[in-house]
C-alpha cells in the first residue's frame, strides 16, 4: 500500500494545481495549448514535455525492441489534451493523418486532461483478455502516478511479450509454472487440470479452423465445437451491434442510398445470427440430440457466422473509405475539376484522330471506337454536373452533407470512362499497326498447327477434327483481309489457333496415353508369360501330387494369357486386363500347387526313393486299379505302371492318395 506522505500528497496535488491555474490566469501567462491532431513524423512526439532527455530515450528504445523482434510499429504521443475531442476521435484522425496501417498502434497520452487511447488492429497473437490485462495491471497504473515514460515502456514490453507467448495469457502460463512447481499430488485436480489443458488446445484448435471448412470442423472434437460455437456468438453479435451503431451514425451523414451496401451486410449478418442462435437455443433445450445431431448442427451455426462475419469484414475499408472520402471532399472535387479541365483539352486532338482512322480503315475496324469522342463528351458534361453538386452540398451544415459522397464517386466514374473512351483512340492506330505486323507470325503458327494436327488425326477424334476445320476457315478469311481489317483478322487467327492448341494438347495427351498404355501391355505380357510357364512347368513336373485347385488357377491363367495375346493390336487396354489377371493366376496356381506337393509328400511313407519321384512326377500312375485281376496291393510290386495315352477311365489314373 501507499505510504502515508504520499496519499497525502496525491490528495494535495489538485489543490495545487487549481492554485497555480489560478495564479498564472491572474498574471495573463498563457498555458500550454491544445494539440489538434495532425501528421506523426517520429515515434514518439512528446508535446506535453513529458519526458526528459533520457526518459525518452528509454521510451524509444522499448519502442525499437518491439519492432526488431515483431515488426509492429508503436507510435506515442504526449499531448496536453486532445483538443476538445474525445479520445477515441482524436486517436482515430491522427492514425488517419500519420497513414498508418494494419501493423501500426498508436498511444494517445493527455497528460493534462489525463485520458488516453491505445488505437489500432489488434496484433496476431495477442488476445483480448491479454491486452486488457496489460493495460489494466501495468499501463493505466503507470499513467495514474504520472510516469509517463514507464506507461510507454510497458506498452511496448507488454505487447512484445504477449506476442512472443503465441496468444496465451500470462496468468495462465503463471497458473502452469506453479502447477509444475508444487506438483499437484491430488489425483481429482491433476485429472481436472489435464482436462482443462485438453479443452483449451481443443479450443485453440478450433479457432484456427476456416468457419467455411466443414470437413476440417467435422474433426474437432465435439466439446470444442460447443466452446467455439459459443464464442463466434459472442463475437458476433458484439459485431453486429458495433455495426449497428456505425450505421446509425453514417445514415444520419450519408443518407440512405450510400449506405445501402453497409445496410444490406448488417441485416444479412442479423439474419444469419438470429439463425445461429435458433441453432444454439435447441442444442440447449431440454430436448437431447445426438452426437451426429449436434456436430451437423454445430458445423452449420459455425458456418453461418463465419460468413456472416466475412461479409461485415468485407465492408470495413469500404465503409471507412466513405467516412474518409467526406472529410477529403474539397480537396478530391479539386482533382476531379483539374481531370475535367485536362480530359476537355484532349477531346479535340482525339476527334482529329478519329477522323483520320476513318479515312485510312474501314469501318469494321473502328466500329468500337466510332462513338468515343461524342460518349467523352457526354461523361466530361455529367462529371461537371456532379461536381458543382458535391460543392453544393460541402456548403451545407455538418451532418447534411452526405450527397457530396455520391456526387464524387459518380464524377469519379464519369472522368475515369471519358478518359478510357479517349485513350481508346488515341491507342487505335497504334494498335491496328501492332496487329498487322504480328499476323504473319500468327498465320504462320496456325499453319504449323494444322500440319500437326494433321499428324494427329487418329488420336484427336472429332474435336481436333472440327479443330481442325474451324483453323483452315479462319487462315483463309484472316488472310484475305489482313490489309484491310488486321486488327479482326488478327483476333480470328488467335482465337483459332487456341482452340486447335487445345484440341492438339487432348489429341497428344492420348496419344501418350496410347504408348504408354502399349508399353505397360509388353510388360504386363512378358510377366504373365513368365509366370504362367513356370507354374505350368512346376505342375507338368509335380502332376502326380497336385490337386484340381492349382490345375484350376493354372487353366485361367493360360486363357487369360491367351485372350490378352489374341486382344493385343485390337483392344490393347482390354488385353491389358486379360494379361494382368494371366499373371495374377498363375501366380496363385503357383502358390496352391506347392501347397498340394506339400500335402502329397506328408502322406507318403517315409521310403522315399526314386519310385516315390516318379509317382510325383506322373510318370509312373499310382494304379491299385479296384476290381482288377491279379488283387494288386501297394508294395506288391503291381501297384504302379506308366502312364499312357487314353482318358482318365482307361488309364486309372489318380491326382492323390492317402494312408488307410
Amino acid at each position: 500500500m501507499p505510504s502515508q506522505p504520499k496519499r497525502r500528497a496525491r490528495r494535495t496535488a489538485p489543490v495545487v494545481a487549481c492554485l497555480l491555474l489560478l495564479v498564472t490566469a491572474l498574471l495573463g501567462v498563457p498555458t500550454t495549448a491544445a494539440e489538434p491532431p495532425s501528421r506523426m513524423d517520429t515515434y514518439v512526439v512528446d508535446s506535453a514535455g513529458a519526458l526528459n532527455g533520457d526518459q525518452r530515450d528509454s521510451v524509444q528504445a522499448a519502442l525499437d525492441r518491439l519492432y526488431d523482434d515483431r515488426k509492429l510499429r508503436l507510435w506515442i504521443s504526449y499531448v496536453r489534451d486532445f483538443d476538445g475531442l474525445g479520445p477515441e476521435a482524436w486517436a482515430e484522425r491522427t492514425s488517419a493523418a500519420s497513414g498508418f496501417g494494419t501493423r501500426d498502434l498508436l498511444l494517445a497520452v493527455a497528460t493534462g486532461s489525463r485520458d488516453y487511447w491505445l488505437h489500432g488492429e489488434l496484433p496476431d497473437g495477442v488476445s483480448d483478455s491479454e491486452l486488457d490485462e496489460l493495460l489494466t495491471r501495468e499501463v493505466e497504473p503507470a499513467l495514474r502516478d504520472s510516469d509517463w515514460a514507464a506507461a510507454g515502456i510497458a506498452t511496448a514490453d507488454g505487447l512484445n511479450s504477449a506476442m512472443s507467448a503465441g496468444g496465451v495469457s500470462f496468468r495462465t502460463l503463471l497458473i502452469l509454472a506453479i502447477v509444475v512447481a508444487v506438483g499437484v499430488g491430488a489425483l481429482l485436480l491433476y485429472t481436472r487440470k489435464r482436462r482443462g489443458d485438453r479443452q483449451r488446445a481443443e479450443l485453440d484448435a478450433a479457432r484456427r479452423v476456416d468457419p467455411g471448412d466443414s470437413a476440417a470442423l467435422a474433426a474437432l472434437p465435439l466439446e470444442a465445437l460447443h466452446a467455439r460455437s459459443r464464442e463466434v456468438l459472442v463475437e458476433l453479435d458484439n459485431a453486429v451491434r458495433t455495426s449497428g451503431e456505425e450505421l446509425e451514425l453514417a445514415l444520419g451523414e450519408f443518407g440512405a442510398t450510400a449506405a445501402m451496401p453497409f445496410t444490406t451486410a448488417l441485416n444479412d449478418a442479423k439474419a444469419a445470427a438470429a439463425r445461429a442462435f435458433a441453432i444454439r437455443q435447441r442444442l440447449d433445450d431440454d430436448l437431447p440430440e445426438t452426437a451426429d445431431e449436434q456436430r451437423r448442427l454445430l458445423i452449420e451455426l459455425i458456418g453461418a457466422v463465419g460468413r456472416a462475419d466475412r461479409e461485415l469484414d468485407g465492408r470495413v475499408a469500404e465503409f471507412d473509405a466513405m467516412r474518409d472520402l467526406l472529410i477529403d471532399a474539397p480537396s478530391r472535387l479539386d482533382a476531379l475539376t483539374r481531370d475535367l479541365v485536362d480530359l476537355t483539352g484532349r477531346v479535340p486532338a482525339s476527334e482529329a484522330e478519329l477522323t483520320e482512322l476513318t479515312a485510312t480503315h474501314p469501318a469494321s475496324a473502328l466500329a468500337p471506337i466510332r462513338d468515343n469522342t461524342a460518349m467523352a463528351r457526354e461523361r466530361i458534361t455529367f462529371a461537371e454536373q456532379n461536381i458543382d453538386a458535391g460543392r453544393e452540398a460541402m456548403a451545407l451544415p455538418v451532418g447534411k452533407q452526405g450527397g457530396a459522397v455520391g456526387a464524387i464517386r459518380a464524377a469519379e466514374a464519369a472522368i475515369g470512362q471519358a478518359r478510357t473512351l479517349l485513350d481508346a483512340v488515341d491507342n487505335a492506330a497504334t494498335d491496328i499497326a501492332r496487329a498487322r505486323d504480328g499476323l504473319p507470325a500468327v498465320l504462320d503458327e496456325l499453319r504449323k498447327d494444322i500440319t500437326g494436327a494433321t499428324e494427329l488425326a487418329a488420336f484427336g477424334g472429332p474435336e481436333l477434327a472440327a479443330a481442325t476445320v474451324s483453323a483452315r476457315q479462319a487462315l483463309d478469311e484472316a488472310s484475305a483481309k489482313a490489309d484491310t481489317d488486321p486488327l479482326d483478322a488478327f483476333h480470328d487467327a488467335v482465337a483459332a489457333d487456341g482452340d486447335l492448341d487445345r484440341a492438339l494438347a487432348a489429341a497428344t495427351d492420348r496419344k501418350l496415353a496410347a504408348e504408354d498404355l502399349r508399353r505397360r501391355l509388353d510388360q504386363t505380357l512378358t510377366d504373365a508369360d513368365v509366370r504362367v510357364r513356370a507354374a505350368g512347368e512346376f505342375v507338368t513336373t509335380r502332376r502326380g501330387g497336385i490337386d484340381a485347385t492349382a490345375r484350376t488357377r493354372l487353366s485361367e491363367a493360360q486363357r487369360n494369357l491367351d485372350a490378352a495375346q489374341r486382344l493385343a493390336a485390337a483392344d490393347p487396354g482390354e488385353a491389358l486386363r486379360h494379361a494382368q489377371a494371366a499373371a495374377e493366376l498363375a501366380g496363385r496356381a503357383l502358390q496352391e500347387a506347392q501347397a498340394s506337393v506339400r500335402s502329397w509328400e506328408a502322406s507318403r511313407p517315409p521310403s522315399g526313393g526314386a519310385q516315390a519321384g516318379a509317382v510325383l512326377g506322373g510318370i509312373l500312375l499310382e494304379g491299385l486299379l479296384r476290381g482288377a485281376a491279379g488283387g494288386m496291393r501297394h508294395g506288391s510290386g503291381g501297384g504302379y505302371r506308366p502312364g499312357s495315352f487314353g482318358g482318365s477311365s482307361g488309364s486309372r489314373r489318380v491326382s492323390r492318395g492317402g494312408r488307410f
